[in-house]
């Protein structure tokens, strides 16, 4: 059972999103830092707002930092335009072909999307989200393997797809993880260590001290990860990361 609602605390508009958890867990997410409170289903209002209240300075100051995080302005898909895979900027150069359908990367800065003549900017937005996806589904599963191992769990599935306000999400009942196609544009490091904390629920449901544990255990550098991943340009689309921290994930 969930129940939603939204509030205004001090001028500040709180989502609150009452479910069967045993404590409250406030958030703060990108992209415009959207205050957001996950509450047992016996928790009232009045608590909320004691409990958003008594966090309002550091509420500010995680909104103040989604406010100057850089922002890319929106992507027009022509020649010279900047795009990110694994960390690198490349620059993107649109080739027209008799035949369509790829994207390669032949030198260090460069991004090719081979198109045919005429393509419009929708078209060649799908090419490079496919083939985000693609290398996205050779990078995973090794990665997979490798953790699962390591934490002594196992996923009955996973996907990939575009997410706003999420990094990753886990269904802890069904044994399944999702992991953002934005991740294709972020270091490595980034995509292992969203891979590690979605499978981190496996073990322990909640942000809690025990999870925090868990993370420090397996993957120490977390926290500098977590601040890489954060820190990055947030797309045109505004993407932005998960529930455990003042940026998310």
């Amino acid at each position: 059972m969930t129940e939603t609602q939204e509030v205004t605390v001090s001028g500040i508009k709180v989502s609150i999103v009452r479910k069967a958890i045993k404590n409250l867990h406030l958030g703060v997410y990108p992209p415009n830092g959207h205050v957001r409170v996950a509450a047992p289903l016996a928790v009232s209002n009045d608590a909320v707002r004691l409990a958003v209240i008594g966090r309002l300075g550091w509420i500010k100051r995680q909104q103040a930092k989604f406010k100057a995080q850089p922002r890319q302005s929106k992507r027009t898909m022509v020649d010279g335009e900047s795009h990110y895979f694994l960390g690198r900027r490349y620059r993107l150069r649109i080739v027209e072909l008799a035949s369509a359908g790829a994207a390669v990367i032949p030198s260090r800065s460069v991004l090719e999307l081979h198109l045919r003549s005429g393509s419009d900017t929708a078209a060649r937005a799908r090419l490079l989200h496919r083939w985000y996806r693609e290398r996205l589904r050779e990078l995973i599963p090794p990665l997979l393997t490798t953790w699962e191992a390591r934490l002594g769990v196992t996923v009955n599935d996973w996907g990939i797809k575009r997410m706003k306000t999420k990094w990753g999400g886990c269904n802890v009942d069904a044994r399944r993880i999702w992991l953002n196609l934005e991740l294709a544009k972020k270091p490595v490091t980034c995509l292992e260590y969203v891979i590690v904390h979605e499978l981190s629920h496996l073990l322990e449901r909640h942000h809690n001290d025990r999870f925090t544990a868990l993370m420090d255990r397996h993957l120490p550098t977390w926290r500098q990860v977590r601040q890489e991943l954060n820190s990055a340009p947030l797309a045109h689309e505004t993407w932005g990361a998960g529930p455990d921290s003042p940026h998310g994930l």
